[in-house]
């Protein structure tokens, strides 16, 4: 996954004005910024190109073979795929509405539902998804490179790895370090370029489909069925979600809030939906090919290409996924500072870094297996992200009125400190959630999975164990419970009156 910049940010200076390219690269030392009316500009439609961006990636094309791993056929694991890519990128889609009633990031915007200084939980675990995938995208670069070394026979070997993670690290964490300005030079070009690059790659390998193999493919349980659904919502839109109102903040006040959803979940969701169908071609063509890239996603798509288009591929390849963890440290800065760090958003980036770094060395010199410790990163996030999703979700549907942008930084303001009700709830969600997913490839993981034989559903062996109900519970529980109790509280937040200017009483970001 790789994430997308907001379609109007200019970096430190605010709003786009045509492009940053007139402004000489500086770091940008802007934190949790409030984005004043004056500057919001755009509409809707407008969010489309960065989201639809932000998901053209050969990575797409490797889903197809995570589906099967669950041992399901082609058609489950295509229905399973659709309906996890456009569902979770339609949550992203409705927090993205929070963006055009405020003017701040989303873990920020979240303090409205979980107050000013209890929020510090959820944009902890916002700052451990983020770094996670900014950690996945690094060693996916790496091993892309080494496998295309190793192609072309000039060695693949430990120290291709280093240096490749050295020059991969060095450009995420100068990138990040950076800000928006630098970023948002390179990212249109690098956008275009995968995106031809894709269409290039499905023209050389669609000899490599057949068929009669991939229909022969056999059906696999509900169960395992359910398990593909949960991991395509994890891997996809429930990973941007604590991010997505990030991206409409600077959409005026009185957008649409059926064009913010529409444009935001159809721009995200057309590049997975397509890289999906023919990753699934691939994969189900080839039980080799899909066992390959469950321990190098993108370096095993990189074997299928003719010698004189290896090169290219990887170059492009890499610098997407180089682009995706650029915005990922600059995303887990702002959950970072969010979460109450405070010093300047660059050293936090920075270190983050140090974090993806160490990260990243493990996966590639370490861990068995990727796809084994990605399954057991996403399903272990996902389940706290997802109960925190629906108790946003269930706040927002709630909400009638915009934001009060000062009260969002002001723990004595209308939105409160630490109000145990979300709190207590997005932990109760969490821990059955936990409860009711298994993690066995992973092995520090295996303590998962407690509550399958309470609950009758055989236990962390039976048939359910990976069908990774949690996430689906998690999120109903915590959209429920706040649904069902928070009603009065946003009511009396909205009846009282706009509160002082933004200096007055707030907290330091």
């Amino acid at each position: 996954m790789t994430h997308p910049h907001d379609p109007l940010d200019g970096g430190a200076t605010g709003p786009r004005d045509g492009g940053a390219t007139g402004r000489p690269l500086q770091v940008e030392t802007h934190g949790l910024d409030v984005i004043a009316d004056s500057e919001r500009r755009g509409t809707p439609r407008s969010l489309f190109w960065p989201w639809f961006g932000a998901n053209v990636s050969v990575l797409g094309l490797s889903y197809g073979a995570f589906a099967f791993g669950f041992g399901i056929s082609f058609w489950q694991a295509l229905v399973s795929g659709v309906l996890g890519i456009a569902v979770s990128f339609l949550l992203c889609g409705f927090v993205a509405v929070a963006g055009k009633r405020g003017s701040a990031p989303t873990m920020v915007l979240s303090r409205a539902a979980y107050g000013v200084r209890g929020n510090r939980l959820p944009s902890v675990i916002s700052w451990m998804l983020t770094v996670g995938w900014e950690t996945v995208l690094t060693a996916l670069a790496t091993l892309a490179t080494a496998t295309v070394f190793d192609s072309l026979g000039w060695g693949g070997g430990t120290e291709t790895k280093a240096v490749a993670l050295l020059v991969v690290a060095a450009l995420t964490v100068v990138g990040g370090v950076m800000g928006f300005d630098l970023i948002m030079r390179l990212q249109t070009w690098i956008t275009v370029v995968t995106g031809v690059l894709t269409i290039v790659y499905v023209v050389l390998v669609a000899d490599h489909v057949h068929w009669s193999t991939v229909e022969a493919i056999p059906a696999g349980s509900a169960q395992e069925f359910i398990g593909a659904l949960v991991f395509m919502m994890t891997g996809f839109g429930l990973g941007w979600v604590n991010a997505a109102a990030d991206y409409s903040r600077y959409l005026p006040r009185d957008s649409s809030s059926r064009g913010v959803i529409g444009w935001t979940a159809f721009g995200a969701s057309l590049a997975p939906l397509l890289l999906l169908v023919f990753g699934l071609l691939l994969a189900g063509s080839s039980a080799e090919l899909s066992t390959a890239v469950a321990a190098d996603p993108i370096g095993a798509l990189a074997t299928l290409l003719p010698t004189w288009f290896l090169v290219p591929f990887a170059l492009v390849a890499v610098l997407g996924l180089v682009g995706g963890a650029v915005l990922d440290i600059y995303s887990s800065g702002l959950a970072l500072l969010s979460a109450g760090l405070r010093v300047p958003r660059y050293l936090a980036a920075f270190f983050d870094g140090v974090l993806m770094i160490a990260g990243a060395v493990y996966i590639v010199f370490f861990a068995d297996t990727f796809l084994a410790q990605f399954m057991g990163f996403l399903t272990t996030l996902g389940v706290p992200i997802a109960a925190w999703a629906g108790v946003m979700l269930a706040d927002l549907a709630l909400r009638r009125r915009d934001y009060d942008d000062g009260d969002l930084f002001r723990p004595h303001g209308r939105y409160g400190d630490i109000p145990l009700r979300p709190l207590v709830l997005t932990l109760a969600a969490t821990a059955v959630g936990w409860g009711l997913v298994t993690n066995g490839a992973a092995r520090w993981l295996t303590w998962q999975g407690y509550l399958l034989e309470p609950f009758g559903l055989g236990g962390r062996t039976g048939a359910w164990a990976y069908a990774n109900l949690g996430v689906l519970v998690a999120l109903g529980l915590a959209f429920l419970g706040t649904l069902l109790s928070g009603r009065a509280r946003v009511r009396s937040q909205e009846a009282r009156e706009p509160s002082p200017a933004l200096d007055d009483g707030v907290l330091n970001q």
